[in-house]
């Protein structure tokens, strides 16, 4: 069951939901090569999500600045979850494939809670209210 990005997750800035919007479509690609157990397209896709999340961070940050925002709190909840994210990845890997279903569904829980509730709920709807005030496309990067 993939990720689906909705209007309720806009934070009212083009840039950053238009990277949410990609960051949710690699997540569904990574759970399908979890569920699918291969072991060489998920390592690729998991490589393609860091980097992409990397890109993304310094996005948000660029903007944050630009609008005087706070992005204390931001930057260590970013790296906290990237690096679970590599944990996840190396932990997969070391498996082979050879997970169980239980397993494939305790990941992909974990990659929608990180990616909707942790990431665009908890942290960028934070920044929503100084967006508002800007135009949609406000894009300092």
């Amino acid at each position: 069951m993939g990720l689906a990005w909705t209007k309720e997750l806009s934070v009212e800035n083009a840039l950053i939901d238009s990277e949410h919007k990609k960051l949710i479509e690699m997540i569904n690609g990574v759970e399908l090569t979890i569920r699918e157990r291969d072991c060489s397209a998920m390592s690729q896709a998991f490589r393609s999500l860091e980097d992409w999340l990397c890109v993304h961070f310094e996005n948000e940050e660029k903007i944050a600045r630009a609008i005087n925002f706070d992005f204390s709190k931001h930057k260590p909840a970013q790296q906290y979850g990237l690096k679970e994210l590599q944990h996840l990845r190396d932990e997969l890997v070391m498996k082979d494939g050879l997970w169980s279903d239980g397993a494939v569904e305790h990941f992909a829980h974990f990659l929608k809670r990180w990616m909707i509730d942790e990431h665009i709920i908890k942290l960028n709807m934070l920044m929503k209210p100084m967006l508002q005030i800007h135009p949609y496309d406000f894009n300092p990067v």
